[in-house]
C-alpha cells in the first residue's frame, strides 16, 4: 500500500511516527471533542500513577492530548502523546487520569525502514538528529513493506521525500546500509559524471490562446514565459493539468532539495548546459544550467535557471550536483519572441540596452511595466526557427501597442 503521510516526530531510537493524511480529518475531530471535555487545571490531588496508564496532558501550547505514562519518578512523569509519538516529562499537575477515548487506536504509527540496518546496529544520535531536522511536520510518500508481528510493533517502511528514497539518502550520509542497493541506482540520487539534459516543456498548439506568465525579460521583445495553471486553457485543459502537476511536484522536490543541499556535492565538472543546482540572491536553490566560465580567477559561472530564465554569475560555491529525479521535470520557462513590433527608428533615448543597442532602457522599463504581476495570454504564431508568440495584456490588447503609442517602438507587419 502507498499513501501520503505526515512525520509527527522522531524517537530517540531512530523509530519513525507517522500520521496518513486520510487520518487528519478524524484526527482534529477527536482533538475538539477532547479540548471540549477538559478544560481548566490538571489533577491538583495526590494520584498514585502508574506505567502504562492512560491520561490526558496538558501541552506548552494549552491543548489537551491523549497520552500514556512511560515512567514516573517523582512529582515529574514521562509520558507519550499517542496520537504523535514524542516523548516528554510533564509535572503531574499537568495530567488528568482518564478512560475516556481509550478504545480509539492511536493515530499515529511507529515505522521503521526496510531492509535498513543502522551503523552499529542502532541509529547514532546525529543520524537521529538528521532525520528529525529533514522530516519533522512534513508530508511524505509511504510505501508499506512488511507488517509488524505484534499489533504494537513498528510497521517496516519505504519512504520517500521529494521523490528521493530516504534509505537512499541516509546510507549516502553513511548512517546505515540499505539491503537494497538498486535502489540507489535507480534513483540516481547523486550521479553527476553523466551527461544528463533537462526536458522541454510541451507547448499547446499554434493559434490556440492560453495564460501565461512572464518570468523575465531580455530585451521588449526577447522574453520567457511560464504556462500559468492557474488559469484555464480553452482547448487543452489536459496540457494545462500536466503543467500544473509539474509545476507543483517541481515546487515540493526543490523544497527537500533545499533541506539537503549541503549533502550534495559541488560541481567538479563545467561542461556547457550542464543541469546544476545553483543557489539564487535569496539564498535558496533552483534548478539551472551553465552556460560559460566568465572569470578563471576567482572561478566565476554563468549559470541561467531553467524554470524562469533569469542569469546569474556565481562562484563554484553556489553551484552543486543536481540529484537526477529533478530531470524528469520539464523546464517551466521557454524562450519566446513578441511578435508585430520592433525598435522605433526615431527613439531618441540616450540609453540603450548594452546587450541589445537597438532597443532603449526606457522601451524595457515599459515593457516591464506591461507584463509583471500581469493575467495575460498568449497564442503561439510560429515554433520554428524560433518560438514566436502574440503576447496580450490583461485587457485583453496586444501588449506592446503602449511602446508604440509612447513612440519607443513600431508595427512590425
Amino acid at each position: 500500500k502507498i499513501f501520503q503521510a505526515v512525520v509527527s516526530c522522531i524517537g530517540g531510537d531512530g523509530t519513525i511516527y507517522i500520521i496518513p493524511k486520510s487520518f487528519e480529518t478524524a484526527l482534529n475531530k477527536l482533538m475538539a471533542e477532547i479540548q471540549n471535555t477538559f478544560k481548566g487545571l490538571g489533577l491538583l490531588i495526590p494520584y498514585c500513577w502508574k506505567k502504562g496508564e492512560a491520561c490526558v496532558v496538558r501541552g506548552s501550547d494549552t491543548m489537551w492530548y491523549r497520552a500514556k505514562i512511560v515512567e514516573v519518578s517523582g512529582s515529574t512523569l514521562q509520558v507519550q502523546y499517542v496520537d504523535h509519538g514524542y516523548i516528554e516529562s510533564i509535572p503531574q499537575c499537568h495530567l488528568y487520569p482518564t478512560t475516556f477515548y481509550t478504545g480509539i487506536p492511536p493515530f499515529c504509527i511507529p515505522c521503521q525502514l526496510y531492509k535498513t540496518l543502522p551503523i552499529g546496529n542502532f541509529w547514532q544520535q546525529d543520524a537521529v538528529d538528521c532525520l528529525q531536522e529533514l522530516l519533522k511536520n512534513e508530508e511524505v510518500e509511504i510505501h508499506v513493506e512488511e507488517l509488524p508481528d505484534n499489533p504494537w510493533g513498528k510497521l517496516s517502511i519505504s519512504l520517500y521525500f521529494g521523490g528521493m528514497s530516504l534509505s537512499s539518502f541516509m546510507a549516502y550520509q553513511k548512517y546505515c546500509v540499505a539491503e537494497d542497493c538498486q535502489d540507489i541506482q535507480k534513483l540516481g540520487v547523486f550521479e553527476g559524471d553523466l551527461s544528463p539534459s533537462y526536458l522541454l516543456q510541451p507547448l499547446p498548439f499554434p493559434g490556440e490562446t492560453f495564460p501565461v506568465t512572464v518570468t523575465h525579460l531580455v530585451s521588449p521583445k526577447e522574453v520567457y514565459i511560464c504556462l500559468d495553471s492557474s488559469g484555464n486553457l480553452t482547448k487543452h485543459p489536459a496540457t494545462e493539468r500536466t503543467a500544473s502537476h509539474d509545476s507543483e511536484s517541481l515546487n515540493k522536490a526543490l523544497k527537500w532539495c533545499n533541506k539537503i543541499v549541503k549533502t550534495l556535492p559541488h560541481l567538479t565538472n563545467f561542461k556547457k548546459e550542464l543541469p546544476c543546482l545553483a543557489e539564487y540572491v535569496d539564498g535558496l536553490w533552483y534548478r539551472a544550467k551553465l552556460l560559460s566560465i566568465t572569470q578563471l580567477v576567482p572561478v566565476q559561472i554563468l549559470v541561467q535557471f531553467v524554470d524562469y530564465g533569469t542569469y546569474l554569475v556565481a562562484p563554484t560555491s553556489r553551484l552543486r550536483h543536481i540529484p537526477c529525479h529533478l530531470l524528469k521535470y520539464p523546464v517551466q520557462a521557454v524562450r519566446v519572441l513578441l511578435a508585430g513590433f520592433k525598435p522605433a527608428s526615431d527613439d531618441r533615448n540616450v540609453e540603450r540596452i548594452p546587450y541589445s543597442p537597438e532597443w532603449s532602457l526606457k522601451a524595457l522599463w515599459t515593457m516591464v511595466d506591461c507584463v509583471e504581476g500581469k493575467r495575460l495570454s498568449a497564442s503561439i504564431l510560429t515554433i520554428s526557427p524560433e518560438v514566436t508568440i502574440s503576447l496580450y495584456g490583461d485587457d485583453k490588447n496586444l501588449v506592446h501597442l503602449k511602446l508604440i503609442e509612447m513612440g519607443l517602438a513600431e508595427l512590425d507587419e
